[in-house]
């Protein structure tokens, strides 16, 4: 049995939190890369282009990609031959979390009690936690600061079976469609399909940790993000929502055993900035 203490897991939160403001991923300047070979509207163009200018500015600078840090989301996939100590999982992310955003200078976004007292919790936390228990003695944390524009764009819907393959790509479509310009593409769209009213959601989120161009292990799920990602471009609502090719640079759809009686569907969208960092101790 391997321990780690929970100081590090709140020390790899807080410089990953920074990190993934700052620091855009290989996968994502190479897909935005290609997407100005694509692109032949001078408007989206333009906006491709100014995107990967600001990216080498944040970086350079040490400055936050968007001005939309985001809400902490953060997955943890924990060895089972792992024995965390001094104190809980939660404690120390919400640490790590804290330090990153205040240190990092990056914006907070959050307020407790949205009902009846919606104030500013001014270090960005809670941080909404995902775990899952894995073989190994190893800890793998992911963060992904999520927008709240692109956020507000993300829908589900409980479809009946007989909607098959059909009506869930239409949804996508639609959700895509309605959406507009509003989560700032080249958006990622993340597809989760089966479950229930929540997993699914998670499932969707869940998918937009893939590295763009990363496809389904099932060949005929692949064939489907292929498919779906060429007819979401073909809406033409393109970079910036100005019009153009290249609305979304990826699409992952991820799914899970259904009830017999039930078809849920999860759509949900990342914007352009697509921040994910990862770090295994």
């Amino acid at each position: 049995m391997r321990e780690i203490d929970l100081g590090e897991i709140s020390r790899a939160v807080k410089e990953l939190s920074i990190e993934a403001n700052t620091v855009a991923n290989c996968d994502l300047r190479g897909a935005l890369k290609d997407s100005l070979e694509k692109e032949e509207s001078p408007a989206g163009r333009a906006v491709l282009n100014q995107l990967l200018k600001n990216q080498d500015i944040a970086k350079t600078e040490k400055i936050p990609i968007c001005q939309d840090t985001g809400f902490a989301v953060v997955f943890v996939e924990i060895g089972s031959d792992v024995r965390l100590t001094g104190g809980t999982l939660s404690e120390a992310v919400n640490r790590g979390v804290r330090d990153g955003y205040i240190e990092g200078f990056l914006r907070k976004s959050i307020v407790k009690d949205p009902l009846t007292n919606p104030v500013n919790t001014r270090d960005n936390t809670p941080a909404i936690v995902h775990t899952d228990i894995v073989p190994g003695d190893r800890v793998r944390i992911t963060i992904m600061p999520k927008g709240g524009g692109s956020e507000n764009m993300s829908r589900i819907k409980m479809l009946k079976p007989s909607d098959g393959v059909e009506g869930i790509k239409n949804f996508v479509l639609e959700t895509v469609r309605t959406a507009g310009g509003n989560p700032c593409p080249p958006i990622i769209v993340g597809v989760g399909v089966g479950g229930t009213f929540d997993y699914v959601a998670y499932l969707a989120k869940k998918s937009l940790l893939r590295k763009i161009g990363e496809r389904n292990q099932d060949p005929e799920l692949a064939a489907m993000e292929v498919s779906w990602l060429e007819e979401v471009n073909r809406l033409g609502i393109g970079p910036a929502g100005l019009g153009g090719r290249v609305t979304a640079m990826d699409l992952f759809l991820e799914v899970f055993p259904r009830h017999i009686a039930t078809l849920p569907v999860a759509v949900n969208i990342q914007c352009n900035a697509a921040r994910v960092k990862t770090r295994v101790l």
